[in-house]
């Protein structure tokens, strides 16, 4: 069976539902094919930091910028409830190698336009008493924010349904349709070729398998991270909660000691309270392929990581875990344009741990890209 649409997205997570939301707006015939359901893979299991003191100035910082602004509202565009809270964060600094390295981070991300600070410990306390005291201090800024990453695919999703966009579930795209050296539409598992004018590979960890077999190799590699939810409990915290460690094993690898567990599981802790009340905690950043399973060695560490900088939550419940596979790339920056390799073929993948906070203005950008090519 043949059919038509002006573009295609592959991949129904919070970067390809952004895509499709955006291509719809700007009047394009739309069509999402997703293999599971809505966020059913890496969009359904992580957290939904929407913080832009992890990104380094320059092209990733703009760009987050930009999406915070359209986070702002868009719970109101979508006319849907993202949970969004615009919360602040603080970025937790546990010793003086770590505040060596944000000092420079802040002074660059201030120097960008970013509104940020290093806060010392006791006022880090005063805003958030259950923090432990023998830390260093926090960076703090005003622009962090949390959303749902579940609601926020499904919000994108039907808002583009109503904009005309179809949204297909349990449709696995197989491969691209080339001739004459351009990207023409799709091939599905169900016998399906769905021709189109532009294709978006929106399709995350599974995106290099897409143009493999057309002589290119993408820069994005699975990295597992393993996530904690406790019971439901009374506010905790009251910002979207990073430890540097998390930006030390990013940016300055060496600067880890080599033998911890933590570094060996690539522990960079991140918590957050949902609007239900558990709390999030996460997370290890591991490279072991595509397997999602969570670990006993990897949950532990992560668990001991929060009890160390929260002590209050020692005696917490945890009540379920999971693990997502994070699209990783060397340059922590997304692929997102046009491939010259393939005509026709515009990349929105390898966001990493940045995808939530990143979705808006990615889905927007690839709408520009659109009609650029017209």
């Amino acid at each position: 069976m043949t059919s038509r649409a002006n573009v295609v997205v592959i991949g129904g997570g919070v970067i390809g539902t952004a895509c499709a939301y955006y291509a719809a707006k700007a009047g394009h015939k739309v069509t999402l094919l997703e293999r599971e359901t809505i966020a059913g893979g890496t969009s359904g299991a992580c957290d939904g930091f929407i913080i832009m003191q992890s990104k380094a100035p320059g092209p990733h910082l703009e760009l987050a910028l930009e999406s915070a602004a359209l986070y702002r509202t868009l719970s109101e565009e979508l006319e849907y409830d993202l949970e969004y809270k615009p919360c602040g964060g603080m970025i937790i600094i546990e010793d003086e190698i770590q505040a060596a390295l944000m000092a420079e981070v802040v002074a660059k991300q201030r120097a960008a336009g970013l509104a940020v600070e290093m806060l010392p410990i006791s006022e880090v306390r005063r805003r958030e008493p259950l923090l432990a005291a023998d830390l260093w201090g926090a960076t703090y800024s005003p622009v962090d924010a949390q959303v749902n990453p579940i609601l926020v695919a499904q919000g994108f999703s039907q808002a583009a349904r109503r904009l005309g966009a179809a949204i297909r579930t349990g449709v696995e795209v197989t491969g691209l349709i080339v001739e004459q050296g351009r990207v023409r539409g799709v091939a599905t598992a169900k016998g399906e070729r769905l021709s189109a004018d532009v294709v978006v590979n929106a399709a995350g960890v599974w995106a290099p398998a897409l143009v493999k077999p057309h002589g290119v190799d993408l820069p994005i590699t699975p990295r597992r991270g393993q996530i904690l939810v406790s019971e439901p409990l009374p506010p905790m915290i009251s910002h979207v909660l990073l430890c540097a460690c998390y930006l030390t094993a990013k940016y300055r690898p060496q600067d880890l000691d080599q033998r911890s567990r933590h570094h060996r599981l690539g522990v960079g802790l991140a918590v957050e309270q949902a609007a239900t009340g558990g709390l999030l905690i996460g997370s290890t950043r591991e490279f072991v392929g595509f397997d999602r399973r969570t670990t006993l060695a990897g949950l532990a560490a992560v668990a001991s990581h929060v009890a160390r900088i929260l002590p209050a939550l020692a005696g917490v419940n945890i009540i379920r875990s999971f693990a997502g596979l994070r699209p990783h790339t060397p340059t922590g920056l997304p692929l997102l344009g046009p491939l010259p390799e393939l005509p026709g073929l515009i990349m929105a993948a390898g966001h990493e741990g940045d995808g939530i906070a990143l979705a808006p203005i990615t889905g927007k950008r690839v709408a520009e890209y659109i009609k650029a090519s017209e």
